[in-house]
């Protein structure tokens, strides 16, 4: 069978890395074809040289017989190309109707009402109620990524490349989608899948390629091949084991939340030991992230009380909450983990800055020996500490939002979705470092809707639903069906 898409020879550089090395690749018509390789592997890139984002410095780009030494946007998109990027693409301030028809002419005038009569044909195919009037602010971020997915497949497309689509999704907003990709794949339209979530690449791909360090490394038949394999092929070397335990057990309780209620949240209490890993399990706006910002100070607490080490704190802001040990890593990234136009030392340094400060000038040789400091313990692949952030890969930003709140030496840290959207060789790093704070005593709240990952890394599991604690489970009793019995409060 004649290839839809095929890549010769292309290389990409950026200064001081080989984005693309040399890359060659084939895409068959009607096939789903998954990527995978660990962040910084090449994959965005790929992306973008496919989209005419970028261009390589050199190499071939041969798309339905047409041979191109670059692609633009505007050929891409009117050759039949679209893309569904990991980081959203909306106006926020348009209804999803609007961001799903944008850049649509039909005569001088605006038609509301076929935009909106289209998106909500796409919705029903989805099965989700998303009303197309509504702002695309006003919308969850699971169901901004479904007005993202509806935007490209109302497109006439051959190609569509789906970067990441399900990480902000629940189970059966999956489901559906996959629905939708099936439905795709049976129209004759090639999709390129990017996801670090196996289970998915088994339940949709038909083939997969692996790469690592710009470079292709492998294309499987996925039928003929299994997860230990394209691990293997992806990091390049055998990883120690899925889910880590700490060493370390500890009995004193570290933390302790009593009756917190705002920000949609009502009546939290719980406690959490030093050195315990505490699972937050719940389905897309269950409250989590909404209990987080409230621990963290960066949403107004109603009423409640928060004590660390048996002694009341106050969090009445975040600069209170770092002072008094709580740090974040937050869900997103790009918004608020990290400045994306800050170099990779500054993000690093910038919530310590208090800590490594004299006579209100920052001692730039101990702010360097931070940086140098958790660039390594985290592996942040990068050419040198000055680099700006937003020219790292997603997995490596979310390295540099780690770092910046382990620099603080927080006492009980908080990951939301700590792994989303990362490459199962950066993830392992993740738990491994997890671990390894809760032997030091640290304690960790991990909010994950990837349920594998809360089985694996908690001791115990806190269920949250509209915005309550439904249910406790400890290790011993945990049971994927008892969570998301508690998840969906029956």
């Amino acid at each position: 069978m004649e290839a839809i898409l095929s890549l010769r020879n292309v290389t990409k550089l950026y200064p001081g890395v080989v984005a693309l090395d040399d890359f060659s690749i084939d895409f068959l018509p009607g096939e789903v074809h998954a990527l995978l390789g660990e962040n910084g592997a090449g994959k965005s890139t790929l992306i973008k040289t496919i989209s005419g984002a970028i261009a390589p410095e050199s190499g071939e780009i041969i798309f339905k017989g047409k041979s191109y030494s670059k692609l633009t946007p505007i050929i891409s998109r009117n050759e039949g190309i679209e893309v569904i990027y990991q980081e959203f693409n909306l106006v926020d301030t348009l209804s999803a109707a609007e961001n799903i028809c944008f850049g649509e002419r039909h005569g001088k005038f605006v038609d509301f009402k076929a935009m909106e009569e289209k998106a909500a044909e796409i919705f029903d195919r989805f099965k989700i109620d998303i009303n197309p009037k509504t702002p695309v602010e006003e919308l969850s971020t699971a169901h901004k990524q479904i007005v993202e997915i509806a935007k490209a497949i109302s497109k006439k497309c051959d190609l569509l490349i789906m970067d990441e689509p399900s990480a902000p999704l629940t189970v059966n907003e999956v489901g559906a989608m996959f629905d939708i990709v099936r439905t795709l794949r049976e129209q004759g339209v090639t999709i390129i899948y990017i996801s670090h979530r196996m289970d998915e690449i088994f339940t949709i791909a038909d083939r997969v390629t692996v790469m690592r360090d710009g470079a292709f490394v492998k294309t499987l038949e996925v039928a003929e091949t299994d997860r230990n394999e394209l691990i293997s092929l992806m990091v390049g070397r055998e990883l120690s084991g899925t889910y880590p335990q700490p060493k370390k057990q500890f009995d004193e309780e570290l933390f302790r939340v009593e009756g917190v209620c705002g920000n949609g949240d009502k009546d939290i209490s719980f406690t959490l030991k030093k050195g315990e890993i505490l699972g937050m399990a719940g389905l897309v706006g269950a409250g989590r992230t909404e209990l987080a910002r409230l621990l963290y100070g960066a949403d107004k607490m109603e009423k409640g009380k928060v004590y660390i080490e048996n002694k009341e704190v106050s969090v009445s802001s975040t600069g209170e909450a770092i002072r008094q040990g709580i740090g974040l890593i937050p869900e997103d990234r790009k918004l608020q983990g990290c400045f994306l136009e800050q170099s990779i030392d500054w993000n690093i340094s910038f919530n310590s800055i208090r800590q490594i400060s004299k006579a209100g000038f920052v001692q730039e040789g101990e702010a360097k020996s931070i940086s140098e400091k958790y660039k390594d313990v985290l592996r942040i692949k990068t050419p040198s500490l000055k680099q700006l952030v937003k020219n790292l890969s997603g997995g490596n930003q979310q390295k540099v939002v780690i770092a910046k709140t382990l620099a603080t030496q927080s006492k009980v840290i908080i990951f939301d979705e700590p792994t989303r959207g990362i490459d199962v060789g950066a993830k392992q790093e993740i738990y491994e470092l997890m671990c390894t704070l809760a032997d030091q005593g640290i304690g960790i709240i991990m909010i994950s809707s990837d349920m594998e990952e809360l089985l694996g890394m908690s001791q115990r599991i806190l269920v949250m639903a509209e915005g309550r604690i439904s249910g406790e489970v400890s290790r011993a009793e945990f049971n994927q069906e008892t969570i998301l019995k508690y998840a969906s409060n029956c």
